[in-house]
């Protein structure tokens, strides 16, 4: 072979060893699976085979915030529920009460009662679908089960057609209830500024009365299962406490003049890693306390706390990072605000070593006690009176300037903030999504989970999703969490002559 040819022949080979080291020495988890919207993982290993760094990269965009300018605010419910077809009630419920803040208008109780019973029947349905068909799979069908049974059907099998039967059925009837008074169960126009559209009609009240109980005896059902298949097995227990899947941060949630768990109102109450308060305050508040920071690899952005400032993907009481959701509402309170879910959270917290929790895995457990919480609330404003009434709205008088509502959505906190103009029009949207809330932490749980289950380069499908069980844990909605201005993507353009050289570079920013 001639020199010159022997040149380019082991410049080729050089590259193409290159190359082939490269490739082995990154792991792709592309699409990651059972959660709502898009996104992969990238893990990166060096030279014997253990992980330097993963990324949970969420690569959709959508510009809410942007398109919800120039709107009038009336409409800020109907357009936000279309952010996510999961929890559209969430979006729902904070923008409905945003415009009660907006035109400073209190809705009458059996309004608010009204809300209250919705929102709790979708906040359980929401969490029974997390439990038995996006999270639970890994429990009741295991980690290491094959990924064509790692899903409905495999649960189904596991558990019995006639328990399949009854999950689908409860959260059918939930959402027969939120379609009857929400109009539809998707795209809800139930809510009103100052009320709802529709009032409950008395003769309806005994299907309702009977349906929060049975939507008791459910979760209480629920409760039971995650006992006898997930903390009678000593594997899953130990799974659960494993430090690959435990990140010591603060937490923060809604809780009631109690301090007890609240899913629908009140004060924002924040707690330390070692549980001591750190902050409680009303949404009005929460740019004084959440800020927002941003990385090139991925389309969420991270919130923060804002007084203790950004130090990066760290943990422990210096750190400003957060965790929002089930897991991070118990620590948060004092206590539930029902004697059922009471009950099963002193167990909780017992059972795992006394309060906080900080193992990531322990949200499905805290996500089956907020199951009870919700069905008891949904016996107790069934059986009350006063939610038949025909009085469900004041009419707003006040001109509108600033808005701001905040609920507890399946997935965490979730905020909405608007700014219109004298006319009503939205001039400025801000959405704090309980994803972005967890966003941070989640980043940190799929690098902590990757680093310890991968060495010397040995990996196997059973292990790639133990590493997605880190952030399945949280429920995500990232579809919700990717609604960052400017509302358009990045564009790099690179041009090449004929020999393959880069020419010019056009970035759109």
């Amino acid at each position: 072979m001639e020199p010159h040819a022997q040149d380019l022949w082991n410049q080729a080979a050089q590259r193409a060893n290159s190359a082939y080291a490269q490739a082995r020495r990154r792991v792709t988890i592309d699409p990651i699976t059972r959660l709502e919207g898009h996104g992969k993982i990238d893990i990166f290993l060096d030279e014997q085979g253990d992980v330097e760094q993963a990324y949970l990269q969420i690569p959709e965009l959508r510009g809410f915030e942007v398109f919800c300018q120039g709107r009038p605010a009336e409409e800020m419910p109907q357009i936000t529920s279309r952010i996510c077809g999961v929890c559209p009630t969430a979006h729902h419920m904070a923008a409905t009460k945003a415009l009660d803040d907006l035109y400073r208008v209190e809705p009458p109780a059996a309004a608010r009662k009204i809300r209250e019973l919705v929102y709790h029947a979708f906040m359980l349905e929401d969490h029974a679908l997390h439990v038995y068909l996006l999270g639970g799979p890994d429990f009741i069908v295991g980690p290491d089960a094959p990924p064509a049974l790692r899903n409905v059907l495999g649960v189904a099998q596991k558990v019995g057609p006639e328990i399949a039967r009854s999950v689908i059925s409860m959260r059918r009837r939930l959402r027969d209830l939120i379609s009857h008074l929400g109009g539809k169960v998707i795209h809800p126009v139930l809510g009103l500024p100052g009320g709802v559209a529709k009032r409950l009609d008395p003769a309806k009240l005994p299907e309702f009365q009977q349906l929060a109980q049975d939507a008791l005896d459910f979760a209480l059902f629920t409760h039971q299962v995650f006992h006898d298949i997930v903390l009678k097995t000593p594997a899953y227990v130990e799974l659960i406490t494993s430090a690959d899947y435990t990140h010591r941060t603060h937490c923060m949630g809604l809780v009631d003049e109690q301090n007890h768990v609240n899913f629908y109102d009140g004060q924002l109450r924040i707690v330390t890693p070692d549980g001591q308060p750190y902050a409680r305050f009303d949404v009005r508040q929460y740019r004084d306390y959440i800020a927002e920071h941003v990385e090139p690899w991925s389309y969420v952005k991270f919130c923060y706390l804002k007084p203790l400032g950004w130090h990066g993907f760290t943990e422990g009481p210096t750190s400003s990072i957060y965790a929002v959701a089930p897991l991070a509402r118990l620590n948060a309170a004092e206590d539930m605000a029902t004697p059922r879910a009471r009950e099963a959270c002193r167990e909780f917290f017992n059972t795992l070593g006394g309060k906080p929790v900080h193992h990531t895995l322990a949200n499905h457990w805290a996500r089956v006690i907020e199951m009870i919480q919700a069905a008891e609330r949904m016996v107790a404003l069934v059986n009350d009176p006063e939610i038949t009434s025909d009085q469900i709205r004041r009419l707003p008088t006040e001109k509108p300037t600033v808005g701001i509502g905040v609920v507890e959505a399946p997935r965490g906190t979730l905020i909405h903030h608007y700014e219109t103009d004298e006319r009503g029009l939205i001039t400025r949207a801000n959405l704090i999504v309980a994803t972005q809330n967890n966003a941070a932490r989640i980043a940190m749980s799929v690098d902590r989970a990757a680093k310890a289950l991968i060495r010397k380069g040995d990996v196997s499908e059973g292990l790639l999703n133990r590493i997605e069980m880190a952030f399945r844990a949280y429920d995500p909605c990232f579809g919700c969490a990717t609604h960052a201005q400017p509302g358009q993507l990045p564009l790099v353009l690179n041009l090449y002559d004929a020999r393959k050289r880069l020419i010019r570079q056009i970035r759109r920013p």
